[in-house]
């Protein structure tokens, strides 16, 4: 409990320094056993209002750990709930006050239910509401496990005999705990004696009485098993006589490091009965001194040594001068003569015996007729079985002289102080010394008298009176707050003790001594006074010690990070200094420092004119560490526009021992000088080179890749460009901005480039663009402009950083002519008025998508149709028969053959031109030209090449004249030609007429199915000569049907 008073007075006087409310309470979890008493502390600090607080004291049970339970309040008795009601009024809980601020909470018997969260709460005294009112510990009840067993029994012994005894301790606690286990010996009508004594630190300790015994080793305590310790004592003595039981406690630690006895049991007791083997004895006489002065008291201690006294019977008789004073008996009752009997009615003597072999004479105020020889005589005595008694050897030992000498009246009083100046707040003595130095028996009076600065009478300000006691003057109330009066104890010396010295304590003291006696009848006479020389205390505030780190540093950070400016006092006056802390910036366009904040000694808080202008009240963070002497203020998310020099003005302030703050010295620290930049630029993207060469209508996807940036939280926008052959710049052909808008660029929106675009971000930093149907225009060399975009403190985005990715150049073709045409030589004879094929056979091709343009020409000699001999080549001329364009549109027919072509398109690579009724002039070289188109993207189509076939060569023989002559040279074979056949040239005619008409039909299905527009071929001309025995003529002509 002492313990706890000091903690609680030094948390009281470090709760004064502090600004605001604090409550703090005992460091919890505790942990108790059921059935014991507990305590726990409370205070508080930072008040504001009475120095006496009220407390109020609140369970959090597990089982509703969101619900207060009320227990007990030092304000108001219906606080209690139901649950706590009885055992509060009974007296089982209850709060005791240590200080006006200072509190605990007792349970004098813990139950199982008392387990849970404790609040203790203090109802504010304040002005405001500033600080803590609360503070919360857990206490954890558990079983009470310890179990403490010894056997019961009675030991008869004699003297020098072994004494051996075993208790039984154990536990069974989850928690760790330690053991201490004791050895008690008890006498009936006597405090119980410690043997020995095993600590929770298992440090082996005898009691003061088995000490020397315990040295020599005649007393033992050993550990015989896992639970068991014995007790062993050899050379027992009669004094060793009676009831032996052992005590054990179970410690644990708590929180704070103390060691808390949770619950301490004894065993049952094993008496033990000692045979003395010597009926000798011996007495002396003691006393402290044999000078005395009058008035001061005397002791005189008779001893009795001898063995087993408790059975034996002893009487006792005291003598002054030879002559009986006193005497006790066997049953120790005091008888005394008429004169001392008086004195001990008086309460001035005092005969009496302390125990079994020591007996006392003692007188409380000498006289001077005191002075003489006292002794004391023993004498054993025996009881007969008539009960009476009969003196056997009786003893005494040497007579006892004492000299009381009178009480010298003359003396001397001075005033004397080692600090006649101090300073705010300290304490300073003033003794008053008083020579020659009577005994602290003497009845001596002391007054401090005082003379404030500035003024001339004295007056009392407290007396040490001649009882013993201490009387306040009325005047000076607000000293005995801070005064402490001390007597010595060995002399009549009184020292003054002054705390927390002010204005008010300034001035003069002295001290008067008054040396009195009491008379017989309780009357008091003064003998003497005398008075002390002046004594001056000067008080003087504090010199300051006040010293800020002068030292300077520069500071250069990325904006949106933190600027951590420090302002440390390396120095103070006083520990319980409080500090204004004014933070200043000096930018190079400003004559003097801008005030940013201001901390008041009170912890208050002002923003200075800087921070309103700048914004930057949102923006501070101010703290100081727990030591007290570090200020920090942090300005987050730093912009450029804080660069500058910050330093700060400290204030000491201190409070006056009138409790009124008065500011001492202020002193300013050594700058910062802060450089806030933005971010380095990282930003890359790659930069490798490319070269890409497609088809058209083929797709390229061209990638953007950011290899590293400037931060992970920056935006990102990537623009496309190109430079074509024959622009002198390049040109922008899509943008992503960083809000993840697409914006195209005027040769996407002014061309159909805009449709095939794809833009895609697959993972972070990987752009690809995909240009769909690619074209021979959109041949270039294309890049990416990437731009990293970042977050000011002022949440607006700025360009940061730039930079441009590699080239890839991009070449768009139209797919490598693979054309060929049969360009085979062919000669063929027909008869005049026969048809003749002219076949163009295309043997590959470039494209599936392909289509063909064919012409056939005519190649005949230019002069009459001459023949052309080996070796010889006449001037030819070219002559366009028809021609198919890609889209089935018919060109013209020659003049001198229309009407006579037939356009068949008997497959995909296969066209076949006929020309109907061939005559003399159609003979000569035939070719015909095939143009090979192909659609671009646009869906427009080109030439993509031409071939020319190998010549025809088409020979008509005349056959007219040639039958005329031979058939009208012989008149049978005229009438075998003429007249035979006819009816079987009739027959055939028909036949074939049959036969070709359903070859026609089945042309026109083929044709459709092989896809050649049925719009091409007009119907079909037949000319029937039957005189001039020719077969009919099919003549095909281009065009549509309607």
């Amino acid at each position: 409990m002492r313990c706890l008073l000091q903690e609680l007075t030094s948390l009281l006087l470090l709760g004064l320094a502090l600004a605001q409310r604090q409550v703090t309470v005992q460091e919890g979890p505790l942990y108790r056993t059921e059935g014991s008493h507990i305590t726990i502390w409370c205070k508080v600090s930072g008040y504001q209002g009475p120095s006496e607080q009220n407390f109020q004291w609140s369970i959090y049970l597990p089982s509703a750990p969101e619900r207060e339970v009320q227990i007990i309040s030092t304000m108001d008795p219906s606080f209690p709930y139901a649950i706590y009601t009885q055992r509060v009024r009974s007296g089982e809980i209850y709060v005791e006050r240590v200080q006006g601020d200072a509190a605990l909470l007792h349970i004098k018997e813990l139950q199982d239910r008392d387990a849970g969260e404790y609040e203790c709460h203090t109802p504010t005294t304040d002005e405001r509401y500033f600080g803590s009112y609360s503070a919360k510990m857990k206490l954890m009840v558990i079983p009470d496990s310890l179990r403490v067993t010894s056997v019961p029994q009675t030991l008869n012994k004699v003297e020098r005999d072994s004494l051996e005894l075993k208790c039984e301790v154990s536990k069974s606690t989850a928690q760790h705990s330690h053991l201490s286990i004791s050895w008690y010996r008890h006498k009936v009508g006597e405090p119980a004696v410690e043997v020995i004594s095993l600590s929770r630190d298992f440090v082996l300790r005898a009691g003061s009485t088995y000490a020397q015994r315990q040295a020599t080793g005649d007393v033992r305590l050993d550990k015989v098993g896992e639970a068991t310790s014995k007790l062993t004592i050899y050379n027992l003595q009669p004094s060793d006589q009676g009831e032996f039981y052992c005590e054990a406690a179970e410690w644990i630690q708590d929180p704070d490091k103390s060691w808390y006895a949770m619950t301490r049991k004894r065993s049952e007791g094993t008496v033990v009965n000692i045979q003395a083997t010597d009926k000798e004895f011996s007495v002396r006489l003691e006393t402290e001194k044999r000078t005395y002065t009058v008035g001061e008291p005397v002791e005189f201690r008779c001893i009795l040594e001898a063995q087993n006294v408790p059975e034996r019977y002893f009487s006792i008789s005291w003598a002054f001068n030879s002559s009986l004073i006193a005497s006790l008996g066997p049953s120790a009752v005091p008888v005394l003569n008429s004169d001392f009997a008086q004195r001990e009615a008086l309460g001035q003597l005092k005969v009496a015996k302390e125990s079994d072999n020591v007996f006392v004479l003692k007188i409380y105020r000498l006289r001077l007729e005191d002075s003489g020889k006292y002794n004391c005589r023993v004498t054993e005595r025996e009881k007969t079985v008539t009960g009476d008694f009969i003196d056997k050897e009786s003893k005494r030992p040497k007579n006892t002289p004492i000299t009381v000498l009178p009480l010298k009246a003359g003396f001397a009083v001075t005033a004397i102080s080692r600090t006649p100046g101090v300073t705010y707040n300290e304490s300073f003595d003033l003794q008053c010394i008083i020579k020659p130095h009577y005994p602290s028996w003497v009845p001596v009076s002391v007054t401090w008298r005082f003379q404030p600065a500035g003024s001339t009478e004295f007056h009392d300000l407290v007396t040490f009176t001649r009882d013993g006691g201490v009387q306040w003057g009325d005047r000076y109330t607000g000293f005995r707050t801070r005064t402490a009066i001390e007597k010595a104890e060995s002399s009549n010396n009184v020292r003054l003790s002054i705390s927390r010295a002010s204005d008010t304590e300034a001035g003069k003291y002295q001290c008067v001594a008054e040396l009195w006696r009491k008379n017989y009848n309780s009357s008091w006479t003064r003998l003497a006074d005398r008075t002390s020389n002046l004594l001056e205390i000067r008080v003087l505030r504090p010199v300051t010690k006040l010293q800020v780190s002068k030292s300077k540093r520069s500071i250069t950070l990325v904006e949106n990070r933190p600027i951590p400016l420090n302002c440390s006092v390396k120095s103070q006056t006083s520990p319980d200094s409080h500090f204004a802390v004014l933070w200043y910036v000096h930018k190079p366009s400003d004559a003097d420092g801008k005030l940013i904040l201001k901390t008041t000694h009170s912890s208050a808080f002002e923003y200075g004119t800087y921070a309103e202008e700048e914004g930057l009240r949102g923006r501070l963070q101010f703290e100081r560490s727990s030591s007290g002497g570090l200020f920090s203020l942090t300005v987050q998310r730093a912009e450029i526009s804080d660069s500058g020099s910050y330093y700060c003005h400290v204030e000491e302030w201190l409070l006056s021992p009138n409790h009124a703050w008065y500011k001492l010295a202020e002193e300013v620290s050594g700058r910062t000088e802060v450089t806030v930049k933005q971010p380095d630029n990282r930003l890359q993207v790659n930069q490798t080179q490319k070269n890409l060469t497609v088809l058209e209508n083929q797709w390229v996807t061209l990638e953007c890749t950011v290899t590293n940036r400037t931060s992970p939280a920056s935006q990102l926008s990537v623009e496309w460009y190109v430079w074509k052959s024959g622009h002198p710049e390049k040109e922008a052909v899509v943008q992503l901005s960083r809000q993840g808008t697409l914006l195209y660029g005027e040769l996407a929106t002014l061309s159909d480039l805009k449709g095939r675009l794809h833009l895609e971000s697959p993972s972070p930093g990987l752009y690809l663009l995909t240009i769909q149907n690619m074209m021979v225009q959109d041949s270039g060399a294309y890049d990416c402009r990437m731009e990293e975009w970042l977050l000011d403190p002022s949440n607006q985005w700025y360009k940061r950083a730039e930079d441009l990715s590699g080239l890839t150049t991009v070449t768009v073709k139209q797919p490598d002519p693979t054309l060929q045409v049969d360009t085979a030589i062919s000669n063929l004879t027909v008869l005049e008025k026969e048809h003749f094929p002219l076949d163009c056979s295309i043997l590959s091709r470039s494209s599936q998508e392909s289509r063909f343009a064919v012409t056939w020409y005519n190649l005949r000699v230019k002069e009459g149709g001459g023949r052309t001999s080996r070796g010889m080549e006449e001037e030819e001329e070219r002559e366009a028969l028809m021609s198919v364009g890609p889209d089935a549109v018919f060109g013209p027919e020659a003049g001198r053959f229309e009407g006579r072509l037939r356009f068949q398109r008997l497959s995909s690579m296969l066209y076949r031109l006929t020309v109907l009724q061939a005559g003399a002039a159609d003979a000569g070289n035939y070719s015909c030209r095939v143009e090979e188109w192909l659609p671009d993207p646009k869906g427009v189509w080109y030439r993509l090449t031409e071939e020319e076939s190998g010549t025809v060569t088409i020979h008509v023989q005349d056959t007219g004249s040639s039958l005329q002559s031979i058939i009208c040279s012989n008149d049978a074979l005229f009438y075998f030609v003429f007249f035979y056949p006819f009816p079987i040239f009739g027959i055939l005619i028909i036949t074939i007429l049959l036969v070709r008409f359903k070859s026609r039909n089945s042309s026109k299905n083929s044709e459709g199915k092989n896809g050649v527009p049925l719009l091409w071929i007009k119907e079909p001309h037949l000319n029937y000569s039957p005189t001039c025995l020719e077969p009919p003529v099919l003549s095909i002509h281009p065009g549509t049907i309607d």
